[in-house]
């Protein structure tokens, strides 16, 4: 009896024994698992393709511009006091311009061979043709000249200077690059940022940010035919047009905003957050995606589906201060300028849109 009595709770033990190391084995094969299961988070909606080192290129940079013919990209090294032009099959600096001031917007028309820059500083539009290019002429603007836009229908550019006080006006400047020179002043109520094109109906759009409101010019007759008063967001500075749905997209750095605006009317139709300090704003018309890149160090890209309305697909970080950028369509890139330091040199990075979802 003291034999069987004694048989039954080792039996209760090594059962329990049994029990917990079975329970071991199975929460250890889970943590295995767990780890070695490829994560399921969503691939970015851009990946580096490429990096290009500006060498011997410091400091900060403003806008870009690219040659489709010569495939050359135009960038606005305003730390350099420079424009580099860099041969995108090399990927190599084929000519710095130098002796600049503040190099900030930069239009390329292929037509002509004319490369156009708004220099801040030195408040005034200079043009360069020829190879190497070399200065050909420029006018005379107010300080912080600064975006510009082609009107290829009139052979006019729009430009946009002044700061809005008294000594210095802010205007858009109206230029006949025919003739290369002014036709018109429009005076806006202050500093005009980001322009863009309605090459359809005639119509050029500005960013007015300080007053909260998108500035309408009518080409053909060379003035403002409306303006657009923001609700929603304030400090609106780069834009981007989408001709096939009709959108302008507006970026706002209070907050950080981006906004889809009916172009027809200025109506918000749709909101969105973004990082802060957005400084660049570019629409995909194949993938139907808008790219705002910050001074943040962030290029937030946005879905916009049937409704016309914007829907967030991540953040790609970059660089704190790479604020400016292009999107060549062309290439299906989006180049982004990093500015250097005193340790390193300035870089371009090619950023290629992926699909949602792709690893």
């Amino acid at each position: 009896m003291k034999t069987n009595s004694m048989q039954a709770p080792e039996t209760g033990i090594e059962g329990n024994r049994a029990r917990a190391l079975s329970l071991a084995a199975f929460l250890l094969a889970t943590i295995v698992f767990a780890h070695s299961a490829p994560a399921q988070t969503p691939a970015p909606a851009m990946q580096l393709s490429k990096t290009i080192v500006l060498s011997g290129i410091t400091g900060k940079f403003d806008h870009l511009a690219y040659d489709p013919l010569g495939n050359r990209l135009f960038v606005a090294a305003t730390g350099n006091h420079s424009v580099e032009v860099v041969d995108l099959k090399t990927d190599k600096i084929q000519q710095s311009i130098g002796g600049l001031g503040k190099p900030h917007g930069l239009a390329w028309v292929s037509s002509t061979g004319s490369l156009y820059v708004a220099d801040g500083s030195l408040a005034e539009l200079q043009v360069y043709k020829g190879a190497p290019l070399a200065l050909a002429g420029k006018i005379k603007l107010s300080d912080d000249a600064d975006d510009m836009v082609f009107d290829e229908a009139h052979h006019r550019l729009y430009v946009g200077h002044g700061t809005g006080d008294a000594a210095n006006p802010a205007n858009i400047a109206v230029i006949d690059t025919d003739k290369f020179i002014l036709v018109a002043n429009l005076s806006v109520a202050t500093h005009p940022e980001a322009l863009d094109i309605d090459a359809r109906t005639g119509r050029v759009f500005a960013n007015i940010a300080d007053s909260s409101e998108v500035a309408v010019i009518d080409t053909a007759a060379n003035a403002i035919a409306a303006h657009w008063k923001l609700t929603k967001a304030a400090n609106n500075v780069p834009m981007a047009f989408d001709a096939e749905h009709n959108l302008l997209f507006v970026a706002c750095r209070t907050p950080g905003t981006v906004l889809a605006l009916d172009a027809a009317t200025g109506k918000e139709v749709s909101i969105q957050p973004s990082a802060g300090g957005v400084d660049d704003l570019f629409y995909d018309s194949t993938l139907r995606r808008v790219y705002a890149s910050s001074g943040a160090g962030e290029v937030d890209a946005y879905q916009l589906d049937a409704a016309k309305s914007l829907h967030p697909l991540g953040a790609v970080h970059t660089v704190t201060g790479a604020k400016t950028a292009l999107f060549v369509g062309a290439q299906n890139l989006l180049y982004v300028a990093v500015p250097g330091t005193g340790q390193s040199f300035s870089e371009v990075r090619a950023y290629a849109p992926a699909k949602v979802g792709e690893k």
